[in-house]
């Protein structure tokens, strides 16, 4: 299993900046690529930002020229850096990632993961 963990949400006033994180763990792992998702109350989950390990990235429109998204192959690690952020921001935040794990017999099966989510609050 590839367990992904979240952090750096919180409450912040608009105009402001975040910087969210997330780190893969487990064993027998590689990672294709890692995103970051949101859902807002009442809303569908989606896409925010995407890199794949080679960097390339892909933004949602709302995310472009605030958000960047980046990535720690070494590390398992991908970040999300907010900038004018605004109400319409606050959402939870999920991270994503995908690729192969090695299961029993040597045999790589294809695995998608989600953490558990980190709330973001953008509010006076």
């Amino acid at each position: 299993q590839v367990r992904l963990v979240e952090s750096g949400g919180a409450l912040v006033q608009p105009g402001g900046s975040l910087r969210l994180s997330c780190v893969a763990s487990g064993s027998g792992f590689k990672i294709n690529g890692m995103g970051w998702y949101r859902q807002a109350p009442g809303k569908q989950r989606e896409l925010v930002a995407d890199i794949t390990s080679a960097g390339t990235t892909n933004y949602a429109e709302s995310a472009k020229g605030r958000f960047t998204i980046s990535r720690d192959n070494a590390k398992n690690t991908v970040h999300l850096q907010m900038h004018f952020l605004e109400s319409e921001d606050t959402a939870v935040y999920y991270c994503n990632a995908d690729g192969l794990r090695l299961t029993t017999g040597d045999t790589w099966n294809v695995f998608t993961s989600w953490g558990q989510g980190t709330q973001v609050t953008v509010s006076s």
